[in-house]
């Protein structure tokens, strides 16, 4: 079964950036749609951005469209979380997640399991 590892959060300012990474073990990375979630305290999970297979498409929430930017590496098996201007509503745990449609990996259901998580703190 696929493992996924989360990376790169931390404590950031209103207005900063982070990169979070994602790798994934198995050989089956590049036939997978991937996706970032979110989860802050006390709310659900929720969708943040997805792309597809072969990096071609992207989809992302409104909240972060036009900050954020997925990307994906699939010769490291890697899937990327590039987020600039980060606003203190964006404070949550991150997880990445794989699935078979872009549709269905949006509402949450993936296939395997959810990572760890990595924190995301932006203080104001």
């Amino acid at each position: 079964q696929v493992q996924l590892v989360e990376s790169g959060g931390g404590l950031v300012q209103a207005g900063g950036s982070l990169r979070l990474s994602c790798a994934a073990s198995g050989r089956t990375f590049s036939t997978y749609v991937m996706g970032w979630f979110r989860q802050a305290p006390g709310k659900e999970r929720e969708f943040v951005a997805t792309i597809g297979a072969s990096g071609g498409v992207t989809y992302y929430a409104d909240s972060v469209k036009g900050r954020f930017t997925i990307s994906r590496d699939n010769a490291k098996n890697t899937v990327y979380l590039q987020m600039n201007s980060l606003k203190p509503e964006d404070t949550a745990v991150y997880y990445c997640a794989m699935g078979y449609s872009g549709p269905t990996l949006r509402q949450g259901r993936i296939s395997g399991s959810w990572g760890q998580g990595t924190q995301v703190t932006v203080s104001s």
